[in-house]
């Protein structure tokens, strides 16, 4: 039996019958572009959310960066962001121009709030807020940070669909949250997609004249936008997957229960759960000094795993530009050399859980070679 890291199939197969009609219902209607399942998700998202606004937008990148750049955010301009995340929350900010100021993170995997006055300077002007692997990160400092210094808050929410702290759903915190829909995502499409949410009635206008070559009338633009749709047939498929999102979200908290519960081993750390804070298990993600070998040990056992992520931005050719260097944020770069993502997913069976469970408690180093 192989057991992936992730099955998108059996989150289609769970709801079969519902997708298959809406997918040919949207066919039929012959609109494909920005009708009425795009504004109805729109609205169901926003609402299932807390938000009063809600743009469906091509990706979760786009989402990123049109943030930025509707807050008027760029060339000289600087944007405080953790370290140790996805590269895609990076280029949200450098598309624009501006430069990322990067913060070490903390012991659940969230920016070290901590760490954040200190790189504020006179260019700061905005906080980038990641919740990672889909634990919310505490909002009360940074919040306060925001408010004592002026600065605009986007929160980047790819990885945490429905995940709240202290009763309030991330996304809805900063000025704008970002949404990736990655078939692999929590609240996954089919293809590409993404949204940002808000409560500014301004910033929503503008996001959706921007995703449309910056036009709020046919052939009349008024920017130099992007052409950044959420497509119908996309819309319609989430719409169906939301309908069904508090029992998804229950489905995978029971797995990571079990893992929570029954994993016991001196040669990896399980997550860390932050009080106040929902977690709604986009990764299970292990540390451990130990993770290459655990890494052959589980392929050798069928056991596939990702590593989130292996070559911290700071470190990588695309901002070699930056002048960092290995050393430069050692917690960063020691969660990149020591995590690992094992099996988590919508319709992963018991069997499946038990066989990850067993041999994962039976990993000792050196002894698998």
């Amino acid at each position: 039996m192989k057991i992936m890291p992730n099955r998108m199939d059996r989150g289609f197969y769970k709801y079969q019958d519902e997708f298959e009609k809406k997918a040919l219902e949207v066919l039929r209607s012959g609109w494909y572009v920005l009708g009425k399942e795009v504004s109805s998700f729109e609205e169901e998202f926003a609402a299932y959310t807390g938000a009063k606004y809600c743009a469906g937008v091509g990706n979760g990148l786009d989402a990123l960066w049109l943030a930025f750049r509707v807050l008027g955010i760029g060339e000289g301009d600087e944007v405080i962001v953790q370290a140790n995340t996805y590269i895609a929350s990076v280029m949200g900010i450098t598309i624009n121009g501006a430069t990322p100021v990067f913060v070490e993170p903390d012991e659940y995997y969230g920016i070290d709030a901590d760490r954040i006055e200190e790189k504020i300077t006179q260019r700061t002007k905005a906080i980038l807020i990641v919740h990672l692997y889909g634990q919310a990160t505490p909002m009360d400092k940074i919040m306060e940070i925001c408010g004592k210094y002026n600065l605009r808050l986007v929160e980047d929410c790819a990885q945490s669909h429905g995940a709240c702290y202290k009763g309030k759903m991330t996304g809805t915190f900063g000025d704008i949250g970002c949404f990736s829909f990655y078939p692999s995502k929590n609240l996954g499409a089919f293809g590409d997609g993404g949204a940002i949410i808000t409560d500014d009635e301004q910033i929503v206008k503008d996001i959706r004249m921007y995703r449309n070559y910056g036009s709020e009338k046919r052939y009349y633009n008024k920017v130099v936008g992007a052409n950044s749709r959420l497509d119908e047939i996309q819309a319609g498929l989430l719409r169906v997957r939301l309908s069904h999102m508090e029992e998804l979200t229950k489905e995978k908290e029971q797995i990571a229960v079990r893992y929570m519960k029954q994993l016991k081993s001196p040669y990896f750390s399980l997550p860390k759960l932050l009080e106040g804070a929902t977690h709604v298990w986009h990764q299970f993600v292990l540390y451990s000094p130990y993770r290459d070998e655990l890494i052959d040990y589980l392929n050798k056992q069928n056991i596939g795993t990702i590593i989130h992520y292996p070559v911290p931005p700071h470190l990588s050719e695309a901002y070699e530009y930056l002048g960092f260097h290995k050393g430069d944020f050692p917690i960063t770069e020691d969660y990149a050399k020591s995590v690992v993502s094992i099996p988590m997913y919508n319709g992963m069976t018991k069997e499946e859980q038990e066989t990850v469970i067993q041999a994962l408690n039976e990993f000792v180093p050196g002894e698998h070679k």
